[in-house]
């Protein structure tokens, strides 16, 4: 168990997708997705979600990431947050987003 000062220390914030691309240099599946989180700043990320999305579909989607985590080395790529998604049953990846449109930024509570 974690206490909530623990959940506290984990920083979930909305952020828009503003570029999608292949990665083929990773060892698994996956795109290299620069995200805004509004004055938080823009953040790139590894993300493993091909099995379900196409990078001309994943542009101008909200997603939800922790932002605090730091930067992981994934093969030539230096990935500065976590975006979130529910893994299926087949392993596959169902990102996480928001009901509505929010402003990027906003922290997950």
């Amino acid at each position: 168990m974690i206490t909530w000062a623990d959940f506290e220390k984990v920083e979930m914030r909305v952020g828009t997708i503003t570029a999608a691309e292949a990665f083929p240099e990773a060892r698994n599946p996956a795109y290299k997705l620069t995200v805004d989180f509004g004055s938080f700043g823009v953040k790139k990320s590894s993300a493993q979600i091909t099995a379900l999305y196409k990078t001309s579909e994943l542009v101008g989607r909200q997603v939800i990431a922790v932002v605090n985590f730091p930067p992981k080395q994934v093969a030539n790529f230096s990935s500065d947050c976590l975006v979130l998604g529910v893994v299926g049953s087949d392993k596959e990846v169902i990102l996480l987003q928001p009901e509505r449109e929010v402003e990027n930024g906003l922290r997950i509570a």
